[in-house]
């Protein structure tokens, strides 16, 4: 299990919003920081922690995304190498974000259209920056008893449901996923443990099935990153036990960093024990 950051940005400034509540007219806030991202990357940097993420929760061709973006490249520009970026990312624009310092570009929505995977995208993507450098961020809302992974700014459901069948068929074009459950993120009211079970099937190899994949995952899955609710350190080490140390976590509003409680370095301590 690793710990992996995260610098949200809405409207040029770091904040940490209720997830599933992010629209166009703006989002209800947990916390909004007088600290530029460049702060938070230089922060992350002197802990040694990589692969955090960097969010530009804007609409791509606003104002608002612009300040944003300003703000992701300011980041990145801190911490070379230790970040990820997300936010807007197509095949056309992937590259000036490696070129800016980020180790991946995550994206969701560009490889979604009329609900469904677009693969032609999907492949121009891996063509852009290679495999190595993409992260797919399948975040998702629950709908009955099962997940379905939504898009533009979790807003819009898709037809695909996240399965441990989807993760094997996906892994030629990724390096790792980012899974956020929409629906607790940024509650800090406990995480979705159901949605281990999907992870926990995909490390075992169980998702494989006539024509979605026929090799096992294993040892050779892809890193999964799991996003949302975490507000306590017996989350994590519950998170750690459930998963057997092999999804890692992302911690938002309830760092103190944000305004919460748990801190940086004793999250270190309990992923790494």
């Amino acid at each position: 299990m690793e710990f992996r950051p995260c610098i949200d940005i809405h409207n040029g400034k770091v904040k940490q919003i209720v997830g599933g509540t992010l629209s166009d007219s703006g989002a209800k806030e947990n916390f909004v920081s007088g600290r530029g991202s460049g702060y938070y990357a230089r922060y992350y940097r002197d802990l040694g922690i990589r692969g955090g993420h960097v969010i530009m929760l804007n609409r791509v061709g606003t104002p608002e995304y612009e300040a944003s973006r300003e703000a992701a490249l300011e980041a990145l520009a801190a911490y070379p190498g230790g970040l990820q970026v997300g936010g807007g990312i197509t095949a056309g624009n992937a590259s000036a974000f490696v070129e800016a310092g980020a180790s991946h570009v995550i994206v969701t929505s560009y490889v979604f259209s009329d609900g469904k995977i677009n693969y032609e995208n999907l492949s121009a993507l891996v063509r852009a920056v290679g495999r190595e450098h993409v992260v797919l961020d399948l975040s998702c809302r629950r709908k009955g008893d099962d997940y379905y992974i939504v898009t533009d700014r979790w807003q819009k459901f898709t037809r695909t449901k996240l399965t441990p069948a989807l993760l094997l068929k996906l892994e030629k074009y990724c390096d790792e996923y980012l899974i956020h459950a929409v629906d607790v993120e940024g509650k800090a009211a406990g995480p979705d443990a159901q949605l281990f079970s999907v992870f926990s099937e995909y490390f075992d190899g169980a998702g494989s099935s006539e024509g979605e994949g026929s090799a096992v995952a294993g040892a050779s899955a892809r890193p999964v990153t799991y996003a949302g609710g975490i507000h306590s350190y017996d989350d994590i080490r519950a998170l750690k036990d459930v998963s057997g140390g092999r999804v890692n976590i992302t911690v938002g509003s309830a760092l103190d960093l944000f305004g919460g409680e748990l801190s940086c370095e004793k999250i270190l301590e309990i992923v790494k024990d």
